[in-house]
């Protein structure tokens, strides 16, 4: 039975997946770090703690649900202690993505902007769909609750990235996050990637492909955080007998 670690237990996906973690046959939860106050209840026999180096030694595989600082520290004390880690952690700088690829050396990783299998099997349609319909305008706009501190979202510019590749463009050299006053007509290659938030929206993303006369709308609505907590959890059994190594949730998925 492999033991579970949460980082961002006291956050907003906490509750789910230490409730999802303690349901699962095959998982036990070993251990919570924790920055703040932990307001969810757990058995007795879960460590809690505030230091990543205890957090570390108690734990087979760790699903990360934090903010960049956090999953640095996680990383650079992971390199000298390796566990396997899930990270679903977004807004990365250069720094922390390229501390994500020298983990990956050290222990088997997963990193994944959504969790969900529905985005998973979205970003190789978009790819398909990019590559086939070039001649296509592609937007992106994706939706989230007032709380998310990062703009676009992982998952959109994960959609881009694919999208990008879909025609053998570089997503960084294309895309643009805004239009205002008198900026000119569309230019052919450009991959707009737009956010808007409010209220409670868990995820919605769309990836349009827009067309003289038609148009073709790929959409993926997440109604619920547990179908993200449940794809981290399936990802965290399937990591654990993986070598070192980058892994997405594709991979665990095998699509």
């Amino acid at each position: 039975m492999a033991k579970v670690g949460i980082l961002g237990s006291t956050g907003r996906m906490g509750e789910h997946l230490i409730n999802n973690v303690l349901d699962t046959e095959g998982l036990e939860l070993s251990v919570l770090h924790v920055f703040d106050e932990l307001k969810t209840s757990v058995p007795d026999t879960v460590l809690v703690t505030n230091s990543m180096q205890v957090f570390l030694e108690n734990c087979d595989v760790v699903i990360d649900f934090s903010a960049p600082v956090a999953t640095q520290e996680l990383m650079e004390i992971a390199i000298k202690n390796p566990t396997p880690l899930v990270i679903a952690t977004t807004g990365f700088t250069p720094h922390q993505q390229n501390l994500l690829t020298e983990a990956s050396k050290e222990m088997p990783v997963l990193y994944a902007s959504n969790m969900s299998a529905g985005i998973a099997l979205l970003k190789q349609l978009v790819e398909q769909v990019s590559r086939t319909l070039k001649d296509f305008d592609i937007e992106i706009l994706e939706q989230h609750h007032r709380h998310k501190v990062d703009a676009p979202s992982g998952t959109a510019l994960t959609l881009g990235e694919f999208a990008a590749k879909g025609r053998d463009l570089d997503l960084d050299k294309v895309r643009i996050s805004g239009r205002d006053g008198q900026i000119g007509a569309r230019t052919k290659d450009e991959i707009a990637v737009m956010a808007l938030r409010g209220g409670d929206i868990v995820g919605r993303h769309t990836v349009g492909f827009y067309n003289d006369g038609e148009f073709l709308e790929l959409n993926h609505t997440a109604t619920s955080r547990e179908t993200f907590s449940k794809g981290a959890i399936r990802a965290a059994g399937w990591l654990v007998n993986q070598k070192n190594g980058l892994y997405s949730i594709n991979d665990c998925l095998g699509i």
